[in-house]
């Protein structure tokens, strides 16, 4: 009962240290991984931890995280063993509404199809997969003008030691339990595209 009223006490005031985007496999469990508490991750599921401008779901997830919530940090979770990968991976129709999710991955196939291609092994090329998916997916969410607001923001703030939200791509190894932050340089993948998808001239300073 005590750790009940804790609990209680301490839903008193949401205020999650960051937003979590993931898979729905029920295998990738967000605050275990992230060893948080209840009350401490602003969590968003789909399959296979897609961030896409046309579904209201999870634009809608990150608007109130960065400018309700005011989270400082965004986590995009992959993870290998991962379904929705491997669909999009095969040539077969699965049937809307699914088909129509998955080809979300099957552009980003499309789109690295050069890198891809060159993998002989069927296994690590699906690996390297969910690794790419992760971070376009990521490289989305700093597309989005809620989380370019928030930033721009953020950097008149003194109170702020960064910019703020941050944008951490990350893969989950469910049958090892290692959690990898990926090597990404968003400052030069944003800076590549910023003529296209920057809606605030200093969004690509201090990217972190």
């Amino acid at each position: 009962l005590r750790a009940q009223g804790d609990l209680i006490a301490r839903f008193r005031e949401h205020k999650p240290k960051s937003l979590w985007i993931g898979c729905a496999d029920a295998r990738v469990p967000a605050n275990e991984l992230l060893g948080e508490g209840p009350g401490e991750v602003f969590v968003h599921r789909n399959i296979a931890n897609l961030v896409v401008n046309t579904d209201f779901n999870v634009m809608a997830a990150i608007q109130y995280a960065v400018s309700v919530l005011k989270v400082p940090d965004i986590i995009v979770c992959g993870h290998y063993e991962c379904g929705g990968v491997k669909a999009a991976m095969k040539q077969m129709d699965h049937k809307p509404p699914l088909e129509n999710w998955l080809r979300n991955i099957r552009d980003v196939v499309r789109t690295h199809k050069e890198e891809l291609v060159a993998i002989e092994n069927e296994d690590q090329r699906y690996r390297r997969l969910v690794e790419i998916n992760t971070v376009e997916q990521s490289l989305n969410v700093f597309k989005t003008g809620a989380v370019q607001r928030a930033r721009v923001e953020s950097r008149s703030d003194p109170t702020k030691r960064h910019t703020v939200p941050r944008v951490h791509a990350v893969v989950y190894d469910p049958l090892t339990a290692e959690v990898k932050k990926l090597p990404v340089d968003f400052k030069k993948a944003l800076a590549d595209h910023e003529s296209t998808y920057n809606l605030y001239q200093t969004q690509t300073k201090n990217v972190e």
